[in-house]
């Protein structure tokens, strides 16, 4: 759980102190304690250290909160204005294979992968079979017999068992379909977001990015190191790349983009990943998604093709439809604070004006952007109008706020013409 928080509710003090708390999950917190593991390096470890990262554990990975360079504050805003560099090496890299390898996916997720032209991906969910969210990915159609798929961190564990069983389930049929996982220490990943980040990224790679859409992936060589992949997606709501690369070459094609001959590109740690995804209205899986959540509720409802409602054959399908027929009592929302409260923190009180509680938040910061607080979380269906004046409990004080429209940031996805 990635949580921006800051003391003060002065907006001045919010945004010159901007005290941040990195909540460690489960992983971290046995580290901590002296329990079984011990936070695991990616292969930018001493990269990072070397270049004045401040380094914490999360989801069981000691990875940069911040640089030295520059403020959390200071480095979304350049992520805005220009482009940083993300390593995201602890997220789960999948390769699956056969010709049966798309009815295998389909069997676990929401996605219409026949439907997609190879080449191209979607962010879809494992369901469980009351329809709640087990973890949000992205999954790349490389070819008719290769899916390539991102998943959280967080949910390692749980991914690897639910593709490794698909597949055991298919071969047991006589299917043809393998799976392979990729260790962190054989292969990272890095993500190049903001309006510069690609320019400079062509400097380096033959492909021609400018046909490279959102969504889209190819395989490729970056600054000389061979076998990358390419893929043109984030988590910062702006354009750019997230780049599969050799462990042993990280480093090396790090530097290449950091390089001040091809770019401006500054690296940039969890602190403004956590307030660009959330300035972007993206959900953290454990905050805003998990298992007890729908996607209905969640309002990812897009992310259930229409073709999978007709199919009917995913887990939790029989719920989610009878939701999507129905409706539901709850649902995600956006909201934004009025000038001179509190911060929203994960847990607080959603209240109508005669304080009873009609929802609670899941992730809030202060937005660098818009110099206000912002948050998402749930609330009652009937009361979910985008401008609804609602009220947030903090420590039994009751402070104004209002249901707004996300993103709350204009996205700059690179979206193919019309």
């Amino acid at each position: 759980m990635l949580s921006v928080l800051v003391r003060s509710t002065s907006r001045r003090d919010c945004y010159r102190k901007a005290i941040r708390v990195l909540s460690v999950s489960a992983p971290a917190q046995q580290a901590a304690s002296g329990g079984e593991k011990e936070p695991l390096k990616t292969a930018l470890y001493d990269f990072h250290q070397s270049h004045g990262g401040k380094l914490v554990d999360f989801a069981g990975y000691w990875l940069p909160v911040q640089y030295s360079d520059q403020s959390i504050i200071k480095s979304h805003l350049y992520t805005r204005e220009y482009g940083s560099i993300f390593d995201v090496s602890h997220m789960l890299q999948t390769y699956l294979r056969g010709k049966d390898v798309i009815n295998c996916f389909e069997s676990v997720c929401t996605a219409d992968i026949k439907g997609l032209k190879n080449g191209t991906g979607t962010l879809t969910v494992f369901t469980n079979d009351k329809g709640g969210i087990l973890d949000d990915l992205i999954v790349n159609r490389v070819s008719d017999d290769t899916l390539y798929v991102v998943s959280n961190a967080s949910r390692k564990e749980s991914d690897m068992a639910i593709m490794s069983a698909a597949v055991a389930s298919f071969k047991a049929k006589g299917k043809d379909v393998s799976v392979t996982f990729l260790p962190s220490d054989e292969q990272s990943l890095l993500a190049i977001q903001g309006p510069s980040a690609v320019s400079v990224l062509q400097k380096l790679c033959t492909t021609d990015l400018s046909r490279l859409f959102f969504m889209n992936t190819i395989s490729d060589q970056i600054a000389g190191v061979e076998k990358c992949r390419i893929t043109r997606c984030g988590y910062t709501g702006e354009d750019g790349i997230e780049i599969s690369v050799p462990s042993s070459k990280a480093s090396e094609v790090a530097s290449a983009l950091l390089d001040s001959k091809v770019g401006k590109l500054k690296l940039a740690g969890l602190g403004a990943r956590d307030s660009l995804r959330l300035e972007a209205g993206l959900c953290l899986y454990g905050n805003d998604i998990d298992e007890s959540t729908t996607p209905v509720e969640a309002g990812l409802l897009w992310l259930v093709a229409k073709q999978r409602r007709t199919d009917n054959n995913f887990p939790g399908s029989e719920t989610i439809l009878k939701q999507i027929k129905n409706g539901v009592t709850r649902r995600r929302v956006g909201f934004s604070m009025s000038p001179g409260s509190a911060p929203a923190r994960q847990h607080m009180e959603v209240c109508d004006n005669e304080h009873r509680k009609i929802g609670e938040i899941t992730s809030g910061c202060p937005s660098p952007c818009l110099q206000y607080n912002i948050a998402m979380g749930y609330i009652q269906e009937v009361s979910k109008k985008v401008g609804t004046e609602v009220l947030l409990k903090v420590r039994d004080k009751y402070y104004h706020s209002q249901l707004a429209k996300m993103p709350f940031v204009a996205t700059h996805y690179y979206q193919p013409p019309k």
